[in-house]
Order: structure tokens, then C-alpha cells, then sequence
């Protein structure tokens, strides 16, 4: 199966073309143009998906659950066309598309089957006790709805499970809130393509058209116009700190102040402890430079610091990293200005006080090559750029004088979207000590493994306190999602007849 984008807007239904164009930047291939999109898009749009709400918001588990599959039918039957324009426009090879397709609609089904259980709805009974003294208790009922319209930022380094039917919106779509996705400009012909599989399912299933709209490109205008539109009731992003502080704010500055669950990076510390150093540090060192270097580096729960004691079996960890990225040859990055970034944070990095090369390579256009650094605990401590995220391959290696000094560390992190312990079991007295100060830094805690990569499932928590995300209740990743999209309601003294199907 072919496929050769048209460049337009999927609104209610309809493809929509502006006379304002820009022009895809691919890895490789051929370049496309691409309307830009508009606040009067963004208005019809969202005005299409209130009016989707009160059917779609409304719809049985099982019509949603219909839904999803057939969204997840029709992303699988375009399949070797999503993974020819996701990798000519990404650069990310053809086994990541084809895994991130994978994931991208087993999320959709999962959330499928998640919905059809209902445990989600937490629904709740306290019968009435008329005879109660001194006052009488009345009937009550509670459950989870759907809260409205939510708006979708895609993802730049996830064209399919975090972008257009990604996770934020594979669970707005399953707690009953159609969705406005604001397409990322890295990669315009996938989201698409993903499109066209959403509006084939809407068509399969006869749901209504406002439930799913795509508006391309844009300034910040259309960003700007999406967040504050008053029938939006929340927004799901993933992307930079700054970029996503600047459509926080907006959201608390509306006349409505809406919830913003923002995924904006981390960069997932790893503590490694002092036997399980000297008894397989090398392997970790190599383990580390694997995980670093993965896709580029462009994974959000990438591990860029590795924080160990002072001492031989630190430096020979040190070591076996650094052998291990200087085989990892040139990697194509996601886009221009990221591939710039990552410049710019390596340079930030190499110009701290006190920060010694262990590992440089020449890094240009759009390619990424690894970069390693070291610098000490009191130095880093010192320092609060030395803790900002890369976006890319670079670790920096965080060497503490002793377990005082690396509790120190730990205690001053900012919000982590992940935190790691490579320990022996002659470590677990510092384990013990490390994990309730990490448990309050992030929101996954990880022992004797690597973070990148995130399993969807009930359990999973991809979030964490503040940068890692806006919303440290919240997860982006797995069932527990959903929550970001529903809000409790209690019924008092509503008769059976009235009340809503999944209560009765």
C-alpha cells in the first residue's frame, strides 16, 4: 500500500486545505507541503467535538470499545505505508516503526478491553438509611464520566504512540471525550495517514464525526487558540519544558482553568551502588551506553546521569561506558532543530566548572554521535545546569565521595520521570536508604535495569512531580491514564429508571 499525503486537515470529517503551506523537512525521501493550520480551524473543530459529546460521551463501553478496534484494524491494514512515511520523515528505522505501530494499536485494544471490565468507572453504593438517627441517609451513587472535548499535542519523538492516536488519545477516545489533536510538524504525512485510519473507523462505526479532528502545522497561534478554546476541558503534551510551561500557563489563565497533563522530560538519574560497581561494573558501564544510545538518545526516560562513589571500580565503570559509545557510530535525529539542541546542550555540559571529557566526536547537520562527561557530586550539586535534560546521546557521570554525598544528590533532584539503583544484595542497606527519597522524585523507581522503554499496562506510571510532568497524580502511559479524563459524580436519590446504564 502506497501512500502520498494531501497536505490537508481532518476536521469533522472533512479534509480541508488553507492556502498557507509548509514544507516537510524528511530524513530522507521526498518532501511534502502541508496546510497551516488556523484558529478558525481550531474553532470548528472543537465546536464539532462538543457537539460529538453528547452522543459519543454518552455511547456504551461497548460502542467505544468497537470503535477503538476499528481504529486499531485500520492503523494495522496501512501498515507498510505508516512505516515508509514515519521512517522517510523521521529517520528512526524501520524495526522502531514497526515496533512503535505495535505498541500504538495494542494501546488501543488494551484501553478496549480496559473499558469493557468498567473497574475504571470506581463505581460506588452507600444505600440509603432512612431510619438513621439522628438524620436519615439518602441514596448514593458515584462514578467516573467523561469530562468533554480534550486537546492533543503529538509528540515529536513518537510519530504513532504518542502523537495522533498515540496514548492521550486512545484514552480520551475510551473514557468518552472526542479528541482534537494538534499535529506535530516533524511529522506531518504520518499523522495523516493515522488520520485517515481514525476517520475510516468513525465511518465503520457510524460514530460521530466531531469525535476526532487533525489540524496541521501552525504558529503558536493554533496552539494558543486550541488550549484556551472554552469547550476544550483539557489538553494531554508531550514535549519540552518550555514549550509546555508556556501552554500550562495558558490553561491556568483561562477564564475556566483547565487540567494541562504535560510529559516535559527528565533526565533519569541512575544510582549505582558500591558492590554491584565492583562486582559487574564493566557490564554496567556497557548496559548504560546501549540504553544511552537508543534511538538516538531521543527517548524521554533516557539515563543521562550515572551517579557513583569515587574510587577504581567507579573509573572502570566510567571506562566500559566510554569503549562502548565510541563504537556506536553517527545516528540521524528526529529534526533539525533537535539535532541543534543536542549541540547546544553538549555544549552547556562540556563549558560547566569542573566537567572533564571522557568521551567527544564531531556531531553535525542533523546527526547525533555519543558524548560522555564526568564531573564530581559537590560540583555537580553546585551547578543546577549540569542537571537539565539533553535531548540526545550524552551522559554525564556524577562522582560522590561517599553514600552521604550521594544521598545528597538524590535529595536535591528535581521531579523525575524515572530513578534507578543498580544494587547487589549486600547493597540493600543504601537501597533502603535511597528508596524513599526516590519514590518522592519520580514516578517510576527501577532496580538493576534500564529505563527506556515503557511497558503498557495497569501498573505503569509515566509521570512524575514537576518538571517531569505537570501532574504528578497522572500518568501518560498505561489503563491509569484514563483518569486524566473522567471526573467523579455522585448521584443523590436518583431513580433506577433515570440513572446513567452503568449504575444500574
Amino acid at each position: 500500500m502506497t501512500f502520498t499525503p494531501h497536505g490537508k486537515h481532518l476536521v469533522a470529517g472533512e479534509w480541508i486545505g488553507t492556502e498557507a503551506t509548509f514544507q516537510s523537512e524528511p530524513a530522507h525521501g521526498e518532501a511534502f507541503a502541508f496546510s497551516v493550520g488556523t484558529p478558525a480551524l481550531v474553532d470548528a473543530a472543537c465546536q464539532a467535538a462538543e457537539e460529538a459529546f453528547w452522543s459519543y460521551g454518552y455511547s456504551s463501553r461497548e460502542e467505544r470499545a468497537a470503535f477503538l478496534n476499528a481504529i486499531a484494524d485500520e492503523i494495522d491494514a496501512r501498515g507498510e505505508a505508516v512505516t515508509a512515511i514515519g521512517t522517510s520523515e523521521t529517520g528512526l528505522p524501520e524495526g522502531r516503526l514497526i515496533g512503535e505501530r505495535g505498541r500504538t494499536v495494542g494501546q488501543l485494544r488494551l484501553f478496549a478491553s480496559h473499558i469493557l471490565a468498567g473497574d475504571y468507572l470506581d463505581r460506588r453504593h452507600d444505600a440509603a438509611l432512612p431510619d438513621r438517627a439522628p438524620l436519615p441517609r439518602p441514596d448514593l451513587r458515584m462514578m467516573q464520566r467523561p469530562i468533554g472535548p480534550v486537546a492533543v499535542f503529538g509528540a515529536s519523538n513518537f510519530p504513532l504512540a504518542f502523537s495522533t492516536a498515540g496514548g492521550d488519545t486512545a484514552a480520551a477516545l475510551a473514557a468518552g471525550c472526542p479528541v482534537v489533536v494538534k499535529g506535530h510538524s516533524a511529522h506531518p504525512g504520518t499523522g495523516e495517514i493515522i488520520a485517515e485510519a481514525i476517520h475510516a473507523a468513525i465511518e465503520k462505526c457510524g460514530v460521530h464525526k466531531g469525535v476526532f479532528s487533525l489540524i496541521q502545522g501552525g504558529k503558536r497561534d493554533v496552539g494558543t487558540a486550541l488550549v484556551q478554546h472554552p469547550l476544550i476541558k483539557a489538553v494531554g503534551f508531550t514535549g519540552s519544558l518550555a514549550g509546555g510551561r508556556a501552554l500550562f500557563d495558558l490553561c491556568a489563565q483561562r477564564d475556566e482553568p483547565i487540567p494541562f497533563f504535560g510529559e516535559l522530560g527528565s533526565v533519569n538519574p541512575m544510582f549505582m551502588l558500591p558492590n554491584a560497581v565492583a562486582n559487574r561494573g564493566a557490564a554496567l558501564g556497557q548496559g548504560w551506553a546501549g540504553s544511552l544510545t537508543m534511538g538516538a538518545g531521543q527517548f524521554c526516560t533516557n539515563p543521562g546521569i550515572a551517579v557513583v562513589l569515587e574510587g577504581s571500580e567507579g573509573e572502570a565503570f566510567a571506562e566500559a561506558a566510554r569503549d562502548s559509545l565510541s563504537a556506536v557510530g553517527a545516528q540521524v535525529m528526529l529534526t533539525d532543530g533537535i539535532a541543534a539542541a543536542y549541540r547546544s546542550g553538549r555544549d552547556r555540559v562540556a563549558a560547566g566548572t569542573g566537567v572533564q571529557e571522557l568521551l567527544t566526536s564531531v556531531c553535525d547537520l542533523r546527526n547525533a554521535t555519543p558524548y560522555l562527561y564526568r564531573t564530581t557530586a559537590a560540583q555537580w550539586l553546585a551547578d543546577e545546569h549540569l542537571a537539565e535534560e539533553v535531548f540526545g546521546p550524552l551522559g554525564l557521570v556524577v562522582v560522590a565521595k561517599d553514600m552521604d554525598e550521594m544521598m545528597q544528590v538524590a535529595r536535591s533532584l528535581k521531579g523525575q520521570l524515572t530513578c534507578t539503583i543498580h544494587m547487589d544484595d549486600s547493597d540493600a542497606e543504601a537501597a533502603r536508604a535511597l528508596l524513599p527519597v526516590l519514590e518522592r522524585k519520580a514516578g517510576r523507581v527501577l532496580a538493576n535495569g534500564f529505563p527506556t522503554g515503557v511497558e503498557v499496562s495497569d501498573t505503569m506510571v509515566h509521570g512524575g512531580p514537576y518538571p517531569a510532568s505537570t501532574n504528578f497524580g497522572a500518568t501518560s502511559v498505561g489503563t491509569l491514564s484514563i483518569r486524566r479524563f473522567l471526573r467523579p459524580v455522585c448521584y443523590q436519590n436518583i431513580p433506577a429508571s433515570v440513572l446513567p446504564t452503568d449504575l444500574v
